[in-house]
Protein backbone atom coordinates (compact mmCIF):
# COMPACT_ATOMS: atom_id res chain seq x y z
CA UNK A 1 0.00 0.00 0.00
CA UNK A 2 1.63 3.09 -0.90
CA UNK A 3 2.02 6.25 1.32
CA UNK A 4 -1.19 8.76 0.77
CA UNK A 5 -0.41 12.70 0.68
CA UNK A 6 -1.95 12.60 4.08
CA UNK A 7 1.73 11.56 5.50
CA UNK A 8 3.87 12.63 2.92
CA UNK A 9 5.75 14.20 5.62
CA UNK A 10 7.35 13.60 8.58
CA UNK A 11 5.00 15.64 11.28
CA UNK A 12 5.50 14.25 14.33
CA UNK A 13 3.61 17.40 16.30
CA UNK A 14 0.92 17.75 14.30
CA UNK A 15 0.04 13.99 14.20
CA UNK A 16 0.35 13.54 17.58
CA UNK A 17 -2.04 17.05 18.27
CA UNK A 18 -4.43 15.50 15.04
CA UNK A 19 -4.70 11.99 17.14
CA UNK A 20 -5.46 13.57 20.33
CA UNK A 21 -8.40 15.92 18.70
CA UNK A 22 -12.56 14.27 19.53
CA UNK A 23 -14.29 13.23 16.87
CA UNK A 24 -16.00 16.10 15.26
CA UNK A 25 -19.11 16.70 12.92
CA UNK A 26 -17.39 17.61 9.62
CA UNK A 27 -18.59 20.58 7.65
CA UNK A 28 -21.85 20.48 5.84
CA UNK A 29 -22.68 18.14 3.46
CA UNK A 30 -20.21 17.83 0.42
CA UNK A 31 -18.14 15.91 -1.96
CA UNK A 32 -15.54 13.81 -0.04
CA UNK A 33 -12.01 12.91 -2.19
CA UNK A 34 -11.57 8.80 -2.08
CA UNK A 35 -8.63 8.23 -0.49
CA UNK A 36 -7.31 4.76 -2.52
CA UNK A 37 -4.24 4.70 -0.32
CA UNK A 38 -5.84 4.12 2.59
CA UNK A 39 -8.91 2.17 1.11
CA UNK A 40 -9.68 -1.72 0.49
CA UNK A 41 -12.58 -3.62 -1.32
CA UNK A 42 -11.89 -7.42 -0.40
CA UNK A 43 -13.62 -10.57 -0.92
CA UNK A 44 -13.96 -13.72 0.39
CA UNK A 45 -15.23 -17.24 -1.47
CA UNK A 46 -14.62 -20.78 -0.71
CA UNK A 47 -12.76 -23.18 -2.84
CA UNK A 48 -13.82 -26.36 -1.59
CA UNK A 49 -13.61 -25.66 1.89
CA UNK A 50 -11.06 -23.22 1.98
CA UNK A 51 -11.72 -19.36 2.47
CA UNK A 52 -10.01 -17.60 -0.14
CA UNK A 53 -9.25 -13.40 -0.05
CA UNK A 54 -9.19 -11.60 -2.69
CA UNK A 55 -9.27 -7.64 -3.36
CA UNK A 56 -9.80 -4.83 -5.68
CA UNK A 57 -6.59 -2.62 -6.72
CA UNK A 58 -8.82 0.25 -9.19
CA UNK A 59 -11.25 1.33 -7.33
CA UNK A 60 -12.86 4.87 -7.93
CA UNK A 61 -15.93 6.25 -5.30
CA UNK A 62 -18.11 9.00 -4.80
CA UNK A 63 -18.79 9.96 -1.72
CA UNK A 64 -21.38 12.89 -0.50
CA UNK A 65 -21.35 12.83 3.63
CA UNK A 66 -23.14 15.26 5.86
CA UNK A 67 -21.75 13.73 9.49
CA UNK A 68 -25.27 15.95 10.77
CA UNK A 69 -27.62 14.25 8.26
CA UNK A 70 -26.51 10.90 7.41
CA UNK A 71 -29.68 10.09 5.19
CA UNK A 72 -28.67 12.51 2.87
CA UNK A 73 -25.60 10.60 2.11
CA UNK A 74 -24.88 8.92 -1.05
CA UNK A 75 -22.04 6.57 -2.72
CA UNK A 76 -21.59 5.63 -5.60
CA UNK A 77 -18.49 3.33 -6.82
CA UNK A 78 -16.57 1.62 -9.47
CA UNK A 79 -14.58 -0.95 -9.76
CA UNK A 80 -12.13 -2.13 -13.01
CA UNK A 81 -12.97 -6.11 -12.66
CA UNK A 82 -9.20 -6.80 -14.42
CA UNK A 83 -7.27 -5.44 -11.32
CA UNK A 84 -8.36 -8.41 -9.59
CA UNK A 85 -5.58 -9.59 -6.82
CA UNK A 86 -5.60 -12.87 -5.05
CA UNK A 87 -2.11 -13.28 -4.82
CA UNK A 88 -2.15 -15.60 -7.43
CA UNK A 89 -1.28 -14.27 -10.96
CA UNK A 90 -2.41 -17.08 -12.61
CA UNK A 91 -5.96 -17.67 -10.86
CA UNK A 92 -6.41 -13.91 -11.41
CA UNK A 93 -6.11 -14.25 -15.27
CA UNK A 94 -8.56 -17.03 -15.14
CA UNK A 95 -11.23 -14.81 -12.51
CA UNK A 96 -10.31 -12.14 -15.42
CA UNK A 97 -11.47 -14.66 -18.50
CA UNK A 98 -14.95 -15.59 -19.48
CA UNK A 99 -15.17 -18.65 -17.12
CA UNK A 100 -16.08 -15.85 -14.37
CA UNK A 101 -15.91 -11.99 -14.73
CA UNK A 102 -15.27 -11.84 -18.70
CA UNK A 103 -13.18 -8.63 -17.77
CA UNK A 104 -12.62 -7.78 -21.44
CA UNK A 105 -16.60 -7.20 -22.78
CA UNK A 106 -17.28 -5.99 -19.13
CA UNK A 107 -14.71 -4.09 -17.87
CA UNK A 108 -16.50 -2.41 -14.91
CA UNK A 109 -18.43 -3.09 -11.64
CA UNK A 110 -20.57 -0.64 -9.99
CA UNK A 111 -22.74 0.22 -7.42
CA UNK A 112 -25.30 3.16 -6.90
CA UNK A 113 -26.91 4.09 -3.83
CA UNK A 114 -30.39 4.95 -4.27
CA UNK A 115 -31.35 5.52 -0.67
CA UNK A 116 -28.80 5.66 2.65
CA UNK A 117 -30.98 5.06 5.88
CA UNK A 118 -29.83 5.32 9.59
CA UNK A 119 -29.93 2.28 11.36
CA UNK A 120 -28.04 2.80 15.01
CA UNK A 121 -25.33 5.18 15.89
CA UNK A 122 -22.95 5.71 13.26
CA UNK A 123 -24.71 2.86 11.36
CA UNK A 124 -26.06 3.52 7.58
CA UNK A 125 -27.45 0.62 5.39
CA UNK A 126 -27.21 1.90 1.98
CA UNK A 127 -29.59 0.35 -0.85
CA UNK A 128 -28.91 0.35 -4.84
CA UNK A 129 -27.99 -1.70 -7.92
CA UNK A 130 -24.87 -3.29 -8.12
CA UNK A 131 -23.89 -4.17 -11.73
CA UNK A 132 -21.57 -7.02 -12.59
CA UNK A 133 -21.46 -8.80 -16.32
CA UNK A 134 -24.36 -6.29 -17.41
CA UNK A 135 -26.69 -7.66 -14.90
CA UNK A 136 -28.01 -5.21 -11.86
CA UNK A 137 -29.28 -6.65 -8.57
CA UNK A 138 -30.69 -3.89 -5.79
CA UNK A 139 -28.47 -5.06 -2.49
CA UNK A 140 -27.87 -3.56 0.54
CA UNK A 141 -24.68 -2.41 2.58
CA UNK A 142 -24.11 -2.33 6.16
CA UNK A 143 -21.78 0.19 7.27
CA UNK A 144 -20.31 1.62 9.85
CA UNK A 145 -19.26 5.18 10.14
CA UNK A 146 -15.73 4.69 11.96
CA UNK A 147 -14.90 8.19 12.93
CA UNK A 148 -14.92 11.79 11.31
CA UNK A 149 -12.49 14.18 12.21
CA UNK A 150 -12.08 17.85 11.42
CA UNK A 151 -8.84 19.46 11.69
CA UNK A 152 -8.24 22.94 13.66
CA UNK A 153 -7.22 25.69 11.57
CA UNK A 154 -3.69 25.67 12.33
CA UNK A 155 -3.35 21.79 11.06
CA UNK A 156 -5.25 22.29 7.89
CA UNK A 157 -1.94 24.12 6.52
CA UNK A 158 0.33 21.59 7.22
CA UNK A 159 -1.59 18.74 5.98
CA UNK A 160 -1.91 20.22 2.34
CA UNK A 161 -5.12 21.84 2.95
CA UNK A 162 -6.79 18.79 4.21
CA UNK A 163 -10.01 19.78 6.43
CA UNK A 164 -11.55 16.87 7.44
CA UNK A 165 -10.88 12.82 7.47
CA UNK A 166 -13.75 10.25 7.54
CA UNK A 167 -13.65 6.19 7.45
CA UNK A 168 -16.08 4.18 6.96
CA UNK A 169 -16.32 0.04 6.74
CA UNK A 170 -19.25 -1.47 4.33
CA UNK A 171 -19.67 -5.09 4.39
CA UNK A 172 -22.47 -7.43 2.09
CA UNK A 173 -23.05 -10.60 0.71
CA UNK A 174 -23.97 -11.99 -2.62
CA UNK A 175 -24.71 -14.94 -4.68
CA UNK A 176 -22.14 -14.59 -7.19
CA UNK A 177 -24.72 -17.01 -9.43
CA UNK A 178 -27.10 -14.13 -9.69
CA UNK A 179 -24.59 -12.06 -11.58
CA UNK A 180 -23.46 -14.94 -14.39
CA UNK A 181 -20.09 -14.68 -12.36
CA UNK A 182 -18.78 -18.86 -12.78
CA UNK A 183 -20.00 -20.65 -15.96
CA UNK A 184 -20.38 -24.07 -17.32
CA UNK A 185 -18.89 -26.47 -14.67
CA UNK A 186 -17.25 -22.93 -12.53
CA UNK A 187 -21.28 -22.16 -11.79
CA UNK A 188 -21.16 -25.36 -9.22
CA UNK A 189 -20.76 -25.03 -5.76
CA UNK A 190 -18.55 -27.17 -5.17
CA UNK A 191 -15.44 -26.49 -5.93
CA UNK A 192 -16.40 -22.59 -5.54
CA UNK A 193 -18.85 -21.02 -3.24
CA UNK A 194 -21.86 -19.63 -4.45
CA UNK A 195 -21.75 -16.58 -1.26
CA UNK A 196 -19.69 -14.04 -1.57
CA UNK A 197 -18.40 -11.88 1.39
CA UNK A 198 -17.65 -8.34 0.41
CA UNK A 199 -15.62 -6.14 3.02
CA UNK A 200 -15.28 -2.30 1.78
CA UNK A 201 -12.83 0.04 3.95
CA UNK A 202 -13.09 3.74 3.00
CA UNK A 203 -10.99 6.59 3.88
CA UNK A 204 -12.28 9.74 2.62
CA UNK A 205 -11.08 13.60 2.94
CA UNK A 206 -12.71 16.80 2.51
CA UNK A 207 -10.22 20.14 0.96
Amino acid sequence: MHTSRLFSRTLLVPVAALLALPLLAAPAQAAWKFDPGHSKVSFTVSHFFTPVEGSFDDVAVNINFDPANLEASSVDATIKVASVNTASENRDKHLASPDFFEAEKFPEMTFKSTSVKKVGENKLVARGPLTIKGVSKDVELAIDVLGVKELPAELQEAFGGLKAVASFKATTKINRNDFGVGVGSYAATLVVGDEISIEILVEAHQQ
